[in-house]
């Protein structure tokens, strides 16, 4: 099978298990983000690949060649590190060269593979710009393109926009977004941010505790979640508890709500409703009875906090559709069943 396939992938460090018994298939061309919070073993994950570290267990086959022994230098992969780690003394052409270079390609042929780069990257002419003189959205644009002046089967990208600041970091994932599907290249990137997986990736891979929770793309992630992990981690969400009837149907902070069915079996559990499927009514009507706690204005939305049967519940809404409430209001909270997940603790 052409692309990455991971096969039940454990990596120990002495007693601590880093990576647990990971199972993951990235077809050609996709660009797949691992995220997780610091120490979910994403990192660990990503070197194994690189083959800077070598499972305890499992195998790594990429375009069904197996890879889990083979040193990183011939693995056929392009790597941009958090640091980019650049030349400081080589000018912009010399570093996206010098992986051509050790390789013995003509002066002639480095020269033109970095034009072509170069123009890739949107900065033309700049092969003799000292690396000190960059940006630092220029740097991590020629870290990319040293990346790829070998044409790999495989980029790898660990937290590579972090030291950006937050509006050079967002064009930045549009336009290593870009770049990838022009290339058609299967792309890896490790990150904690949710936002950066969201925008980039085709799938998201939530890992937590060496393991991976879900691996899905973005919509199914922040929709559908796996368990109470991923909804929590991903964006924000309402996690409220549930009980059930005799017939399955869900009573939620002590209201029954119509049409929301627990699987069979299912006596109590936990739901996730995202904030922005909260719709504030008027008090009884067989809405969730609540107090409005606190109202905040961020200009493109408008949150607001309500308490109901012990619970603190978040309500999202436009600011064309604000709700007229104000703190210490009683509150009617309507839930669409569609909009409601059954999870697993």
């Amino acid at each position: 099978m052409s692309g990455l396939i991971l096969q039940s992938i454990t990596k120990q460090f002495g007693p601590f298990t880093a990576v647990k018994n990971v199972d993951l298939v990235v077809p050609h061309g996709t660009f797949v983000c691992l995220l997780g919070p610091s120490g979910c073993g994403k990192t660990t994950l990503m070197r194994m690949v690189a083959g800077l570290d070598l499972p305890t267990s499992g195998a790594i086959r990429l375009d069904g060649a197996d890879i889990t022994h083979v040193p990183t230098h011939k693995r056929d992969l392009g790597m941009v590190f958090q640091s980019l780690a650049l030349f400081p003394h080589l000018t912009v052409g010399e570093n996206i060269a010098y992986s051509l270079r050790i390789r013995g390609v003509g002066k002639e042929d480095q020269k033109k593979r970095v034009d072509e780069l170069l123009a890739m990257i949107h900065l033309p002419g700049y092969a003799e710009r000292p690396v000190a003189k960059l940006s630092g959205g220029q740097r991590q644009r020629v870290a990319i393109a040293r990346a790829l002046a070998i044409s790999p089967k495989l980029f790898l990208l660990d937290e590579p926009l972090s030291a950006l600041d937050a509006k050079l970091r967002e064009a930045m994932q549009v336009e290593l977004r870009q770049l990838q599907q022009s290339l058609g290249i299967t792309t890896i990137v490790v990150t904690h941010d949710q936002r950066e997986a969201m925008t980039m990736a085709d799938t998201v891979v939530v890992m937590s505790g060496g393991e991976i929770r879900q691996a899905a793309p973005p919509v199914e992630i922040y929709r559908r979640p796996a368990d109470t992990f991923v909804a929590d981690f991903i964006g924000m969400t309402n996690l409220l508890d549930f009980e059930t009837d005799g017939t399955g149907r869900i009573t939620v902070l002590g209201t029954p709500v119509e049409g929301l069915v627990a699987p069979n079996g299912t006596a109590r559990g936990i739901l996730s409703v995202r904030p922005e499927d909260v719709h504030l009514t008027a008090p009884g009507n067989g809405a969730i009875g609540g107090t409005v706690t606190f109202v905040r204005d961020l200009g493109g939305t408008i949150e607001t906090f309500v308490e109901a049967g012990g619970k603190q519940v978040v309500a999202v809404s436009m600011p064309n559709a604000r709700p007229d409430v104000s703190v210490g209001q009683g509150v009617g909270i309507s839930l669409n069943p569609a909009d409601c997940v059954v999870l697993k603790s």
